[in-house]
């Protein structure tokens, strides 16, 4: 019984990252040309029950997992249609009881472009289409066979992303956006390992995954506040069998529910604050996590000065 309890920190850490990163990729927000926006950011997700396949279980062994993130995020504008993003993240896990020790290091780095293709005004109304492609690779050599103290998956990703966005006058809107995820093999320090079946080998193959995204609310200038549905789906994989260790290939997905606030300061306007938090509320191979985040942002105007005549 002892194994089937060291489970699964490791996906809620992802969901901490998407929920902290809300005010960059996945809205459709763009800075203007020559605009860097640019900010340290935290993140923190932790749970104490989860979900064995799609049986509800109490964490014993491990009591409170949790995960902190520091992260340092920024948006460029290439153009007022193209931005160029980036997260850089240290990750730090922890189990309240038990033996098993957290870990800390520095994760994966994440790189994306963000194109607006559509920004058309309409009435009182605008509509906006916008694209994202991008990806992360580990920039250090953490374990990720490790759940759920692991502080990453050690997989290569390629995201690409479709977001429409609905705003009436200038105030109240809704976005909804779908992604897909591809995920690269992942090489262990064993030779063999068990699935659904035995392996004689130390690479995984990862499954790919989508993840839809909802949210409306109020946006001005000033102030966002916003509601947000999230799922996340592994296309593949498989549930952990009761009496054995969760893998890094297992089926994981998860539904939450949250919301995010950004407010900028009138008096200072290149400076802006964010905070939110989500619930996970339906999962699959995945703990109950309840996640908060919060970042400082500035943005700096990096066009060149005209020279006096």
């Amino acid at each position: 019984m002892e194994l089937t309890k060291k489970f699964l920190g490791l996906i809620l850490f992802c969901t901490a990252v998407i929920q902290a990163s809300a005010q960059t990729d996945i809205d459709a927000i763009m800075m203007e040309k020559n605009a860097f926006c640019v900010g340290p950011g935290y993140a923190y997700s932790s749970w104490k029950n989860y979900w064995e396949g799609t049986k509800k279980r109490e964490n014993l062994n491990l009591g409170t997992v949790s995960t902190q993130m520091f992260a340092v995020m920024g948006n460029y504008g290439v153009t007022k249609k193209l931005n160029a993003l980036f997260n850089v993240p240290y990750v730090v896990t922890k189990a309240s009881v038990g033996t098993l020790r957290g870990q800390r290091g520095m994760q994966d780095l994440s790189l994306m472009l963000k194109y607006r293709a559509i920004n058309q005004k309409i009435g009182d109304s605008r509509v906006a289409l916008i694209g994202l492609l991008g990806g992360s690779l580990p920039i250090s050599n953490y374990t990720a066979d490790l759940l759920p103290l692991s502080i990453g998956m050690q997989s290569k990703t390629a995201m690409a992303r479709l977001m429409l966005d609905y705003q009436y006058d200038n105030k109240w809107f809704a976005t909804a956006s779908a992604t897909y995820v591809w995920r690269s093999k992942v090489t262990l320090d064993r030779d063999s390992y068990y699935t659904d079946r035995f392996i004689l080998s130390n690479e995984v193959d990862m499954p790919n995954a989508t993840s839809y995204n909802i949210r409306a609310g109020y946006r001005t200038q000033w102030l966002i506040a916003e509601a947000v549905l999230n799922n996340w789906t592994t296309k593949g994989g498989f549930d952990i069998t009761q009496n054995n260790m969760p893998f890094i290939s297992n089926r994981m997905n998860a539904t939450s529910l949250g919301f995010n606030v950004k407010y900028v300061f009138k008096k200072m306007p290149q400076l802006s604050l964010t905070g939110g938090a989500s619930q996970v509320v339906a999962g699959r191979n995945m703990g109950q996590s309840f996640s908060a985040n919060g970042a400082v942002f500035y943005v700096f105007n990096l066009n060149k000065k005209e020279k006096k005549a």
